[in-house]
């Protein structure tokens, strides 16, 4: 394992917050860490996340993740693909630290997501859940066009439906909740096809619904409170997203939903 530093230099006259073009928060990494693993919301994206992979790219020899965090992700794809060569990005070298201990055989890089240097290196690239955080978006899909080879798959997860944007949106340095429209159309000007997109935390939205409503304003929110839920109705909402991922294995499409998962192509050189 490995972590390098590439194209990014610290700037230690500034705070981190000022010195780092990222909507996080480093002191974050720490209690994900220890969260992550346990949390319905967290394991039910993996689960959703590998089946996309098995599902549109079985054999893929190398993959990339874009602001791997802690490397709860990585660490998943890894387990899922134990032949396949694993690298990993993060802009906070926190988030690398705690990505080093979850996973042995990966390379880790520092990286600005917003200015990749990669061309035509990786079969698989993907970004959970973190475009959102960052105002040029569009850069960083361009730059994971570019850093796959042609014929190779971007796997992406974003948080959907503005009307849902609350405190929590705010406590989790969030730049934007996407409408699939937007999604999609900044995705294909980036040069992808969309072959899946759907929206999942469908079957959840309602209850999702008033959560955000009652938060939306809240000057007192604390976005860790949430992730602290009891291990029964933990339970209860894993079992309810396993099933909602049983219906998208079939073929439904969500519309609706907390969140959406796109898979999308490089066309493949003619």
């Amino acid at each position: 394992m490995s972590i390098e530093n590439l194209d990014f230099k610290m700037n230690t006259d500034l705070s981190i917050d000022e010195k780092l073009p990222s909507g996080f928060k480093s002191q974050y990494f720490d209690t994900l860490y220890n969260l992550e693993s346990l949390h319905w919301w967290f394991r039910a994206r993996n689960k959703l996340i590998i089946w996309a992979f098995k599902k549109f790219s079985p054999d893929f020899k190398t993959f990339m993740e874009i602001g791997c965090g802690t490397g709860y992700v990585l660490s998943a794809i890894a387990k899922a693909f134990p032949k396949a060569e694993i690298h990993g990005s993060e802009l906070f070298e926190e988030g690398l630290h705690f990505a080093a201990l979850r996973i042995e055989n990966a390379n880790l890089i520092q990286l600005n997501a917003t200015n990749m240097k990669f061309v035509e290196e990786f079969d698989v690239v993907g970004a959970f859940d973190v475009i959102e955080h960052i105002n040029e978006d569009e850069l960083v899909l361009a730059g994971m066009f570019d850093a796959l080879k042609p014929g190779g798959y971007m796997m992406l997860t974003v948080p959907q439906h503005p009307f849902l944007w609350s405190s929590a949106d705010k406590y989790w340095c969030h730049v934007r909740r996407y409408t699939s429209t937007e999604i999609h159309a900044k995705v294909i000007r980036a040069g992808f096809d969309v072959v899946k997109s759907t929206s999942f935390v469908s079957l959840l939205l309602p209850i999702m619904l008033i959560q955000r409503l009652k938060n939306k304003n809240r000057q007192d929110f604390n976005g860790f409170e949430e992730l602290l839920i009891h291990p029964f109705l933990n339970n209860v909402l894993e079992y309810l997203m396993a099933f909602e991922r049983s219906l998208i294995r079939l073929g439904l499409v969500f519309s609706l939903g907390g969140s959406r998962l796109i898979v999308a192509k490089k066309p493949s050189v003619k």
